[in-house]
């Protein structure tokens, strides 16, 4: 009974630190290797990256699934899902920026934006209609 408790603690404490604090998690068909310390170093660094470039003071942590073992390497929006045939840091970093650029402007205020967009472009008036 004692070995039984013993591991489920060892379980859960490594579900618990694993996957870049619970914004990320890892689906592997097949055999494929993949490092979970590079995964997570490299999921926190593409987000910061993105934070320092356009987001100011706005924190972005997008939640995702990396699927390693997909037929095809490609990012699946509705379902916030990166598929990699096998491990590629770079193509994985892409895909979290992809995902971290898009969760900083929320559809709401995307929205908000391109109203503003269209009531600008209405308003604006040639210099020579406003001279006749």
């Amino acid at each position: 009974m004692d070995k039984v408790f013993r591991f489920i603690v060892i379980v859960l404490a490594l579900a618990g630190a694993s996957h870049a604090e619970g914004f990320m998690s890892v689906l592997v068909r097949g055999r494929q290797h993949w490092p979970p310390e590079e995964v997570d170093r490299l999921y926190l660094s593409a987000c910061s990256a993105v934070e320092r470039e356009f987001g100011g003071t706005f924190h972005v942590h997008p939640k995702l699934t990396l699927i390693l073992g997909a037929d095809r390497n490609e990012v699946h929006f509705d379902s916030r899902e990166i598929h990699l045939t096998k491990w590629d840091p770079y193509l994985f970093a892409q895909g979290v920026v992809i995902f971290a650029f898009e969760d900083l402007m929320p559809t709401d205020k995307r929205m908000l934006v391109a109203r503003r967009a269209l009531n600008w472009a209405d308003s604006t008036v040639e210099v020579t209609a406003i001279s006749k």
